[in-house]
């Protein structure tokens, strides 16, 4: 589904190629090349994320907990403070709590 997703897409990207080239006087048959090369960038960036999600999938842990870390530094860094600055910190506080549990119970439930 994904792919039949991604070959409806290509038609009006081809199209937005194709249409202004028309005009400015190409031949249909060259502005029709065009346009269909202007695609062929996708299946060539396809295989090379492919080879490269291959090659970094042992690195992909430690990358996706860094991310997640970076996420935790943003909130405990400037967002916590934030809200406590304009006296709703207790509010703020519990709202971190009730999240943190309700991510973890979903982490628990979803696998």
């Amino acid at each position: 589904m994904v792919a039949i997703g991604i070959g409806l897409q290509n038609f009006p990207e081809g199209l937005s190629v194709a249409v202004p080239l028309r005009r400015m006087g190409y031949s249909k048959r060259l502005a029709f090349f065009y346009g269909q090369l202007s695609g062929m960038v996708e299946p060539v960036g396809g295989l090379l994320g492919a080879v490269a999600v291959s090659l970094a999938k042992p690195l992909l842990p430690y990358a996706l907990s860094f991310a997640a870390g970076a996420m935790v530094f943003v909130v405990a860094d400037s967002v916590v403070p934030e809200s406590h600055s304009r006296g709703n910190g207790r509010l703020a506080s519990w709202g971190v709590i009730a999240g943190f549990c309700v991510m973890m119970s979903m982490d628990v439930a979803l696998g």
